[in-house]
């Protein structure tokens, strides 16, 4: 069994004793805080401030937790938080739709999804809580592309690769620029066989209190169920975004 690794161990320490120092730390308080030579601390924090989980003031040279950390956490928070204010309002709308529903978030310019109902027939279905979808290829994606502002400068930045699924699938930073202006515009977003053959998806954005899109809610099915003549159904686009609207309340967000 692989052994564990010391300088993660050490960089961790580093974190932890930077959460803890409400107006930071020097070198050597972190050195004789968690009894390092000077110079091994210097170079984890050197490591830790390239990936920008530590700053240093430049004025008091002073170590504090970066803002990449700082990220991280209120998206391990929101995620949950997320997770549990929708429950009944995703089980609500699988219920109405007909049709399996996903919830969810930004991680590392992919979906995470955070909560999944299964579609309320006898069908055999699997559990997606945890998978990582492609922001481009999925209507939850868009919503994160449009309305995330991590996720969108990330896009800008052309960090985000674009793989194509099936003939629908947008593989152009170009189009997909414009796709997230529709979305934006309209406050919904959808997918046309863009990841699977057969599969149409609509998905709404989630906000919270600070009026952050936190997450996005939205249904799949088979083309036959929610598209008319590979148009959108409308009462369906209603239910993922009645069901946004409700979880969105529930976080805290001015009803809009």
């Amino acid at each position: 069994m692989p052994g564990r690794i010391q300088s993660i161990e050490r960089a961790a320490a580093i974190l932890r004793l930077l959460a803890g120092g409400a107006r930071g730390l020097t070198l050597a308080e972190i050195s004789r805080s968690l009894d390092l030579p000077k110079g091994t601390a210097l170079g984890i924090l050197r490591t830790l401030q390239h990936v920008g989980f530590v700053e240093q003031d430049t004025e008091s040279g002073v170590y504090q937790l970066g803002g990449s950390v700082l990220r991280l956490g209120t998206r391990y928070l929101d995620g949950n938080e997320l997770r549990t204010r929708a429950l009944n309002w995703a089980d609500s709308l699988a219920g109405r739709s007909g049709e399996s529903v996903r919830i969810g978030t930004l991680h590392e310019a992919q979906v995470l999804v955070v909560h999944h109902v299964f579609r309320p027939d006898d069908s055999r279905q699997s559990l997606d809580v945890g998978s990582l979808l492609p922001l481009h290829a999925t209507a939850l994606g868009k919503i994160l592309l449009a309305f995330d502002p991590h996720a969108a400068s990330e896009a800008a930045e052309g960090t985000i690769d674009l793989p194509g699924f099936t003939r629908n699938t947008i593989t152009d930073l170009e189009s997909l620029q414009q796709e997230a202006i529709e979305v934006r515009n309209n406050g919904w977003a959808w997918e046309l066989e863009e990841l699977v053959e057969g599969e149409v998806a609509f998905a709404a954005p989630i906000w919270d209190r600070r009026g952050t899109a936190v997450g996005a809610i939205g249904i799949r099915g088979a083309v036959e169920r929610l598209c008319d003549h590979d148009k959108p159904r409308m009462d369906q686009v209603s239910y993922v975004r009645d069901a946004a609207r409700a979880i969105s309340r529930e976080l805290g967000s001015t009803p809009w």
